[in-house]
């Protein structure tokens, strides 16, 4: 499953970009985090629809995932 790997990069990648060298590499990190996010999104979309999360579960989670993908 590849929740796990993307779900957390989303937290890793900004918290790596405050160590960044440069300003492309800090919007690097934090494109990839944005990215991260929305495969986060689409796996948690994917494990509803497939009855592994219930709607309120999804409506949870997917609420926070949305939510940093606005941040981002």
């Amino acid at each position: 499953m590849f929740l796990c790997p993307a779900g957390t990069s989303i937290g890793a990648n900004p918290e790596e970009s405050r160590g960044a060298q440069s300003s492309p590499d800090f919007q690097a990190k934090i494109s990839i985090a944005y990215k991260e996010a929305r495969e986060t999104s689409y796996w948690l979309r994917l494990l509803f629809a497939s009855k592994y999360l219930t709607e309120r579960q999804f409506n949870s989670l997917h609420a926070d995932c949305e939510e940093l993908i606005r941040i981002l």
